[in-house]
């Protein structure tokens, strides 16, 4: 899936379960990102700059993976981050 085709903003299908599907969809809908869930549909998002697919990608996440998961790339982020410091 190419989410940053910079000829169009058409929408790209978004694989991910029905039941995850409309959480997402829904998150999606309050940050404004244009996007679409039919029945027996994927997901289907218009991804039209880098912000919306950093969106995306992090509605996405924070649906699909665990707490433990998320915890522990937070945690990479922020060692990442102060490794910078040191």
């Amino acid at each position: 899936m190419n989410l940053l085709n910079s000829n169009s903003t058409s929408y790209q299908p978004v694989e991910v379960n029905l039941g995850e599907r409309w959480s997402i969809y829904h998150r999606l809908r309050e940050l404004q990102i244009p996007c679409s869930c039919a029945i027996s549909q994927p997901l289907r998002v218009e991804v039209g700059s880098p912000l919306s697919a950093i969106q995306l990608w992090s509605v996405v996440q924070s649906v699909t993976k665990n707490r433990d998961e998320l915890v522990c790339w937070l945690n990479q982020c922020w060692e990442s981050k102060m490794d910078k410091y040191k």
